[in-house]
């Protein structure tokens, strides 16, 4: 009877010892894989070559198209319409006519615009508009705008919108760095520093309206 223990001991040791050095990194059979593994598909995650292709070539039968791309026409919940008009004469002109979508900042807006104004705009048009950031009181950099002036109080909304996306004489576009409400917070921002009296700035008299992106556009 010891000597079939024994046996037994062994035996239950070297099945232990067996099972325990497989391989770790391919487990046994899941018993209900649906709750292991998402039966989802992830955007990123490795794809099938025999089922999915990102050849427009090769897609239809037994291939499924997909290449990461959101649907052509379609923009993320939340965000603004993409801004289309060209950055040239013609879509500088137009930009007259666009209407800033946001009505008003509250405080914490104005106050998140003030900052990205002093981040991106204050070193050449200084905390307040006048033109005397660092840059400009350098002496290294001409021609910087003072955004208190008349011509800019009568500048339209989306003409300042647009320089903003664009670029404008010495002054980059800085679509890169703030996205297209922080960019229009921003002309609202701009507005604050001005004189009360600009507050009324707007487009040309219009006799019809249209949309377009994120704005409105009146027509004359």
């Amino acid at each position: 009877m010891k000597r079939l223990t024994y046996i037994s001991a062994i035996l239950l040791t070297a099945i232990i010892v067996i099972t325990s050095c497989h391989d770790k990194r391919k487990p046994g059979k899941v018993y209900m894989p649906d709750m292991a593994y998402s039966r989802a598909f992830e955007s990123y995650a490795e794809r099938d070559s025999n089922i999915f292709t990102m050849d427009k070539d090769r897609k239809g039968g037994n291939m499924i198209y997909f290449d990461n791309l959101p649907v052509s026409g379609t923009i993320k919940r939340g965000e603004m319409f993409p801004y289309t008009l060209p950055n040239d004469s013609n879509g500088y002109k137009m930009s007259a006519m666009v209407k800033n979508p946001l009505d008003s900042l509250n405080k914490a807006e104005l106050a998140e615009a003030g900052r990205l104004f002093n981040i991106n705009c204050g070193i050449c048009h200084g905390e307040k508009g006048l033109a005397n950031g660092p840059l400009a009181t350098s002496g290294k950099v001409g021609g910087i705008a003072n955004l208190t002036l008349d011509l800019y109080v009568k500048m339209a909304d989306g003409t300042m919108f647009h320089s903003i996306t664009y670029g404008r004489n010495l002054m980059g576009s800085y679509a890169s760095q703030l996205d297209r409400k922080q960019r229009w917070m921003l002309v609202k921002y701009i507005r604050s520093l001005q004189p009360k009296a600009a507050a009324t700035t707007a487009a040309p008299a219009a006799t019809a309206t249209v949309t377009t992106d994120s704005t409105t556009v009146k027509k004359g």
